[in-house]
């Protein structure tokens, strides 16, 4: 049991009076259940791990990650595998599109992976959106010059227009490299290729520049370097799976390419993570605030990219898992990928920051001193440095309630993919105390509990008279 000691003068002031409440006890009682084992998250075996590396080739593309071709562009380390990972989207829906068997869902593949490539577009323009307002950020572009130039013969991805507004002749010049424009000119995807470049349009309209992969940039703003970037010719020479010589397997493709784009934001979600305590240290609640939300997002695109294995045909599917020889056992599938576990770790990990954003200490004997610093600052909200630290902690509970949807989502999905006894691990019976840490996680209580107990009794206070 955590008891929280109630005082009747938790929040004292000239002009409010203290918080009490007759209804409640004078202890506020949080019963965790014994059998949790609160932040014990691990990965799989080291066997397993490297088994699921080698099959994403996963080194290969660290090292793409990994590139560091602008020093003066800080955000290069995060946009990069983002763009990654709309690039491998793009080769997906290639993929569906090329499937010759007769009995896939094409219909919903279709449906799902626009509104996927569509959400994925929407966050990239929201780092690049916050991007914009860093001091000295130097994204580099391309593409956009003025009369006098000489647009290359080779050039085939450029367009040379006139500014309605002016006499200025533009040459815009897009991707050479991405798939993206080569799908607008396949007419089986062409119906997606086209929603993309519009999603594109309008989420990069609040942006200096736009991504340069067809979109009709109608503002005539300057081409982001996609090319040298994202590195799509060498993206792409990691297509082929290890295991494609030996297990053909139509869905080992699609499992194979879903896995790669969910590493990449797992990876942009961790990078984001270390911004955040940066961010902290540095005082800049409101800036990793907005780095908070779009974590959220990012667990939420990773809810998404899970869901697509419902989608996969069942015999080829389960199939596929008996040749590449995928055991099951008490650690979930996901649990293969280390970097899903430390961005799962690191995302409950900051609420250990809560003191130091409300600024006040924890007390040693449990008493409530931080919950009732954050009723104070719930109530008052004098300062616009309040404001921001309400926004962050905001911020921060959301990041729990997404990570606890994301693995409940994974269980229905393991559940629903390959049966509930496999996704038990081939046990007759799992308990939740002892063995389901997908359930541990989804079911354990709240990481934040002075903030839970501070609303709590802010609730019973106005809920009374006031």
């Amino acid at each position: 049991m955590i008891d929280f000691d109630r005082k009747a003068n938790m929040i004292t002031s000239d002009k409010q009076q203290p918080i009490k409440s007759p209804r409640l006890s004078n202890k506020l009682s949080i019963s965790i259940p014994s059998g949790f084992r609160l932040g014990e998250v691990s990965p799989a075996s080291d066997a397993a791990c490297l088994a699921y590396d080698h099959y994403l080739r996963l080194p290969e593309l660290k090292k793409l990650w990994d590139c560091r071709d602008f020093p003066n562009w800080k955000n290069e380390s995060i946009l990069r595998p983002a763009l990654q990972a709309l690039e491998i989207t793009f080769r997906l829906v290639s993929t569906v599109f090329s499937d010759p068997r007769p009995y896939t869902n094409r219909r919903e593949w279709k449906r799902r992976l626009e509104s996927l490539a569509a959400n994925q577009v929407e966050l990239i323009a929201l780092i690049c959106e916050d991007e914009a307002a860093e001091p000295g950020e130097t994204a580099p572009t391309v593409g956009r010059t003025s009369a006098g130039c000489v647009l290359a013969r080779e050039d085939s991805s450029a367009e040379v227009w006139k500014m309605s507004s002016s006499d200025t002749t533009v040459v815009n010049r897009g991707s050479e490299s991405s798939l993206l424009p080569r799908l607008a000119t396949w007419r089986t995807a062409e119906d997606v290729a086209q929603n993309i470049l519009y999603s594109i349009e309008c989420q990069m309209r609040r942006c200096p520049y736009t991504l340069g992969l067809g979109e009709p940039n109608l503002n005539g703003k300057p081409n982001l370097d996609y090319d040298l970037i994202c590195k799509p010719a060498d993206l792409h020479v990691l297509k082929k799976c290890p295991s494609d010589h030996s297990n053909f397997n139509h869905e080992n493709q699609t499992v194979y390419t879903t896995h790669q784009i969910l590493e990449c934001w797992i990876r942009v979600g961790r990078d984001l993570l270390q911004r955040v305590e940066e961010r902290i240290d540095s005082n800049e609640f409101e800036r990793a605030s907005n780095d908070c939300w779009l974590i959220e997002r990012i667990w939420k695109i990773l809810e998404r990219i899970e869901d697509l294995h419902m989608l996969m045909d069942p015999n080829d599917f389960l199939r596929l898992k008996s040749q590449l020889a995928v055991k099951s056992d008490s650690a979930a599938f996901c649990f293969r990928s280390t970097s899903l576990v430390e961005m799962t770790k690191t995302s409950k990990n900051l609420r250990h920051r809560v003191p130091e954003i409300i600024g006040v200490e924890v007390d040693p004997l449990g008493g409530p001193r931080l919950q009732e610093a954050a009723m104070k600052l719930y109530r008052e909200k004098t300062k616009e440095t309040e404001y921001e630290k309400i926004h962050l902690i905001q911020a921060m509970q959301a990041i729990e309630s997404v990570v606890k949807r994301f693995y409940y989502a994974y269980k229905q999905v393991m559940v629903m993919v390959m049966g509930s006894l496999e996704a038990k691990g081939n046990q007759s019976f799992v308990s939740v105390d002892t063995e389901d840490l997908l359930a541990h996680i989804f079911l354990e209580p709240t990481y934040y509990p002075s903030l839970d107990a501070a609303k709590t009794f802010l609730a019973d206070y106005w809920s009374r008279d006031h």
